[in-house]
């Protein structure tokens, strides 16, 4: 009897000790879990690549970056994976992560297209981009829908997706030329936008009006209105979002994400460069919620925020809101737009660019980041 009333204790004691270990080991997952979901907002800066500078002053850069609570860099380096592979080690010495940043469908000075002027985009004047280039010399884009042009950057996608340890490629220009601008860089350009103009509008090539011809058996050269032609303007959204869909196929055979740098959020993206970023297959997007671009006011992060996290609601897709440092009035308000993107469902921050980054301003993001 001593030794069953013996063995009954044992067993509760083992029961109690066993649910004691469940309930630690549950609060040590809650905590790990909360600690997780408070490092998800993270902090990032574009920025462009020199090869002629030395490793140790990129080293001193990353290191300002991470001390200023920086987490990741998006650099560009015109594609060269070369020069890419040499910077990725010294940013994560630097405990930095890296991605990707390439200019996509837009490609200023790209040696091998320009040797292949029917690879251009063609506006409804029937200008190439070849030579004829829309608002500034640099606007040299190549067409989404023709197999060699949409092919030539893919290849430039994979070329950089191939080096180690990178986080991802970062798509930028994306798109079509702007049929509209930014309402603030108009009066630059001395251009009123009130309806779609000709020489904005953009792609007519061959290969888009055929291959549009096959599909919907009208030409929209012919077209009485294209700016409210449905088919044609949703042919060129999912031209766009199949190569980004494409290239999202790439990234991931290589074990790296796919992101992009999009307009500030999807129906302002549609209207204003035939981008609609909610439709694609891609692991995060940051829009560039440049307000100042737009003459609002500083709140519109928030606004413009909340916009694309609700268009995404259901999506794995994340939402890193970018945010225009020479567009800031003070410290405060780089205070107030990182604190309005995160509260509008951001899961992080990133801003444009590494050298409009001043010391205070460091000094603020990483005040910031200690309170979040």
């Amino acid at each position: 009897m001593v030794k069953l009333l013996r063995t009954n204790k044992l067993q509760k004691l083992s029961k109690v000790l066993v649910l004691a270990l469940s309930l630690s080991l549950f609060s040590c997952r809650q905590k790990e879990n909360k600690d997780q979901e408070n490092g998800k907002f993270t902090f990032g800066v574009w920025t462009t690549a020199d090869a002629k500078k030395s490793d140790a002053d990129y080293s001193k850069e990353f290191k300002k970056y991470k001390d200023g609570g920086i987490d990741e860099v998006l650099i560009n380096t015109q594609t060269d994976p070369k020069l890419l592979a040499r910077l990725v080690p010294l940013a994560k010495k630097e405990g930095l992560k890296v991605h990707a940043w390439i200019m996509a469908m837009n490609r200023p000075n790209d040696s091998v297209a320009l040797q292949h002027p029917d690879w251009y985009q063609v506006s409804k004047e029937g200008k190439s981009c070849f030579d004829n280039r829309p608002y500034v010399d640099y606007y040299q884009w190549l067409c989404p829908t023709k197999e060699e042009s949409r092919n030539h950057v893919l290849g430039l996608v994979e070329g950089l997706a191939k080096v180690e340890g990178i986080e991802s490629v970062h798509l930028d220009y994306i798109r079509f030329p702007d049929i509209f601008l930014p309402i603030s860089l108009l009066p630059k350009y001395n251009l009123v936008q009130d309806v779609e103009l000709p020489q904005f509008d953009f792609c007519y090539c061959d290969a888009c009006v055929s291959k549009f011809e096959k599909e919907h058996h009208k030409n929209p050269k012919n077209s009485h209105n294209t700016s409210i032609d449905m088919e044609w303007k949703n042919f060129r959204l999912n031209a766009v979002k199949a190569v980004v869909d494409d290239a999202y196929k790439i990234a991931h055979k290589h074990n790296k994400k796919l992101t992009a740098a999009v307009f500030p959020y999807p129906e302002m993206a549609d209207h204003m460069v035939r981008q609609r970023w909610d439709k694609w297959n891609i692991d995060e997007v940051y829009p560039m919620i440049y307000h100042s671009f737009y003459d609002e006011e500083i709140d519109w992060v928030g606004y413009a925020t909340k916009q694309g996290v609700a268009d995404l609601e259901g999506k794995p897709t994340k939402v890193n809101t970018g945010i225009y440092i020479p567009g800031l009035k003070s410290d405060a308000e780089l205070k107030e737009a990182i604190l309005l993107a995160k509260k509008n469902g951001a899961t992080g921050v990133s801003f444009f660019d590494g050298n409009a980054l001043s010391d205070s301003n460091l000094k603020t993001i990483a005040a910031v980041k200690s309170t979040l």
